[in-house]
């Protein structure tokens, strides 16, 4: 028998017989229509946990973690505001019921039973997912995190205060509004939780305004593993900076009365604080986990002896708010509800193509108001001595800093984060002068923690800012892909666009970087952004460019919502000279304001039969060996890439009339590189005879060597004559 229809025929049994379990007498500031419509929402949900196990059973539902267990988060949700973001455990199904009680024409049954079915209707994810979120509701989908949204909760608290400081034209949070973040026991061990709470607690030690409530659902395991006793309590009890509170999450009255001591304190000190609520599992993990393989049956059985609706009755009936035959009723009413809303939301439309499942990979683009950009006076005075110099040539990494300057200036609601962005400028001097300019608000010099870095940017989109983190070196940026892969760029997808975290996140990356730090800070693989569903790529190979490149990227994510990664080459961050020592020939005047390089716009330069189809330091190399080239009568035009993703197809098959043959050159490893696409794409939609030149599948090592594995000038040009006098 289903362990749910035996939780449920003991409730019915103990209604009956008057034996609940023991516990503490109702008391606190809880009302008794509050205490019942919370009931209600705990009702709701554990019918909706068994409704859907049905469904899963005959074939029309298709997830089943459920929130049995965990219902004394509908107490939690009766003590915040319906305005205040919640980023939730999965199991918190009696959160969603309860704030949708909050909020005047919801209908949750109708909502969370479309999802179950992964209805198209369903108002959250359009049937993509069984998710708990509602745009309504001001619930951003979570999936199945462990841990993952941690971070950017913690950078949803941080954007408050800064809301409250700096105009932002799409905030969504009020000044007063604070975050929850809910989570289980066992991922407060998961490392994105340890940074994000340490991440927390470093914020507030500083007294910098965080008003952020951590929730922590203690139900003792971890799918099959055993939280050691006490272990939360001492974990989290002591820790600087974070308020610690406890709470019976069994008792509904308990639960309101410390989860509203716990957000007033979050919400007049602005200061995070910890609610450690103790609650049971009942069901096991999910439909398909047998707990009995796993847990000898007296734990369960003492779990489901502890059934929080026991509890609620148990209080409700005991201070004579309702009879038991009421409880039924209300019980038995949300049952035939819960059977009834079932039988017609199997009926409703699902996703069947390609086209419907992927609808929402990009998100919709947002009315913007117009800017005519900053005054000449503003212009000068922020950028001071450097005004004078905008008209000489200059490296990348100085047009990039007054882009960024000018992109500041023009929009108010740009932040930068990262390691040492601010008063030290950078490791390469890019944000040079950036925190003199716009104050340490703007230039936000964080803990070395790279989710933290990505979950505070991932969060300051949520509240209207464009976010624009920076990672001081590609190979770093394994350290926290996850919270690009798994939440920035899946939130638009899970919320059918409704939600959005729109950024552009800066890395210094690639090879060539001469004898320094080996692969790790030499790093020539970008297969990990590359597959990422939805996420703009862009990689400048000059400083103009590069500029115009970056204004572009600001307005993807200002206009489009969208997620966009800007990969600086850190070799051509200072190059000056091209074809030999002081002949300035990579530098570059810094273009106008107002000019910027379109996604999907591909750069050509010259228009020779041999096509080097190229990027980045391939572009700065293989125009070293188109002069090698042109000098034996071999006329090359080389088409820059510019964007890796997604790939400017069209752009690059234009590029590519008039030309005979046409040699890709990657920087990035033979597997899993640019290449591999472009090959592709070159068989299949041209005849032109091609070949490419990666680099070797391996680290880049230091010293002399540092070049050895990828393409140079001289092995360019050898591949280009041998492709060029092929039959």
């Amino acid at each position: 028998m289903d362990r749910a229809d035996i939780v449920d025929q003991a409730f019915r049994n103990a209604l009956a017989s008057g034996d609940f379990p023991s516990g503490k007498s109702a008391a606190g500031p809880l009302s008794d229509t509050q205490a019942v419509e919370i009931f209600r929402a705990q009702v709701l949900s554990r019918n909706l946990d068994r409704r859907s196990r049905k469904m899963q059973a005959a074939g029309e539902g298709y997830y089943t973690i459920g929130s049995s267990g965990h219902e004394g988060m509908a107490a939690v949700a009766a003590a915040l505001r319906p305005d205040d973001m919640a980023f939730l455990h999965y199991r918190d199904g009696a959160f969603q019921t309860m704030r949708s009680a909050q909020v005047p024409g919801t209908t949750p049954a109708w909502d969370m039973l479309l999802s179950f079915a992964t209805s198209t209707e369903d108002p959250c994810s359009g049937g993509r997912h069984k998710v708990l979120g509602s745009k309504a509701l001001n619930i951003p989908p979570q999936t199945s995190t462990i841990a993952s949204h941690l971070p950017k909760a913690v950078g949803t608290a941080y954007s408050i205060g800064l809301g409250k400081r700096h105009e932002c034209e799409h905030k969504v949070l009020a000044d007063d509004a604070i975050v929850m973040c809910s989570f289980g026991d066992a991922s407060s061990n998961h490392s994105t939780a340890q940074g994000a709470i340490n991440t927390a607690c470093w914020t507030s030690y500083q007294s910098v305004p965080l008003p952020l409530l951590f929730v922590c659902e203690d139900n003792g395991i971890g799918i099959s593993t055993r939280t050691p006793r006490g272990w939360v309590g001492a974990n989290y009890s002591g820790k600087p900076g974070l308020k610690y509170f406890n709470a019976d999450g069994l008792d509904i009255f308990d639960t309101y009365r410390v989860a509203q001591e716990a957000a007033d304190y979050v919400r007049t000190r602005k200061k995070p604080a910890f609610l450690h609520l103790s609650l049971v599992r009942l069901y096991g993990h999910a439909g398909s986990d047998l707990q009995q393989a796993y847990l000898k049956k007296e734990i369960f059985e003492g779990w489901e002896a502890n059934d929080p609706l026991l509890h609620s009755a148990r209080l409700l009936t005991q201070k004579g708010v309702l009879t038991a035959d009421e409880v039924l009723a209300i019980y038995q009413e949300s049952e035939d509800q819960c059977a009834r809303v079932a039988e017609e939301v199997i009926t409703r439309p699902r996703l069947k193509t390609v086209d419907e499942v992927m609808a929402s990979l990009i998100p919709p683009a947002r009315v913007c108001a117009p800017s005519n950009g900053p005054s000449e006076e503003d212009r000068a005075g922020a950028f001071g001595g450097d005004f004078k110099a905008l008209n000489t040539p200059q490296p990348m990494n100085k047009l990039l800093n007054w882009a960024l300057t000018d992109l500041m200036l023009e929009h108010g609601e740009i932040v930068m984060m990262g390691e040492d962005v601010g008063r030290k400028g950078g490791v390469y001097g890019v944000t040079q002068k950036l925190m003199d300019r716009f104050g340490p608000d703007r230039m936000i010099d964080t803990l070395l923690d790279e989710q933290s870095i990505l979950g505070l940017a991932i969060g300051m989109g949520h509240n209207g800012f464009i976010p624009m983190p920076e990672i001081q070196f590609l190979a770093y940026l394994h350290n926290a892909e996850d919270q690009l892969r798994g939440e920035a760029a899946t939130l638009p997808f899970f919320s059918n666009g409704q939600f959005t975290n729109p950024m552009v996140m800066r890395i210094a990356g690639l090879g060539y970087q001469k004898g320094f730090g080996g692969h790790f800070h030499n790093d020539n693989s970008l297969a990990v952004l590359r597959d990422i569903p939805g996420v703009v790529i862009a990689c400048p190979s000059r400083g103009d460019e590069a500029a115009m490149m970056m204004r572009e990227c600001v307005r993807l994510a200002r206009e489009e919502n969208r997620v966009v990664v800007m990969v600086e080459p850190i070799a051509l961050y200072p190059m000056r000279d091209l074809m030999e020592a002081k002949d300035g020939g990579w530098m570059a005047t810094y273009p106008a304001p107002d000019r910027r390089i379109g996604l999907g716009e591909v750069g050509v330069h010259g228009d020779g039969p041999l096509a080097i189809l190229t990027y980045g330091n391939g572009r700065y190399l293989s125009t070293q060996a188109a002069a090698d080239l042109a000098a034996e009568g071999i006329e090359t035009r080389i088409i820059d890439i510019r964007w890796l993703a997604p790939l400017p197809a069209e752009g690059i098959i234009e590029a590519l009339g008039g030309a005979t043959k046409c040699l890709i050159v990657d920087e990035c490893r033979t597997t899993g590189s640019q290449s591999e696409a472009l090959m592709a794409l070159l068989h299949e939609q041209t005849d032109l005879p091609h070949a490419r030149i990666a680099a070797e599948d391996s680290f880049i090592a230091t010293g002399p060597a540092y070049a050895a594995t990828m393409p140079s000038r001289e092995s360019i040009a050898e591949a280009a004559r041998k492709l060029w006098n092929a039959k």
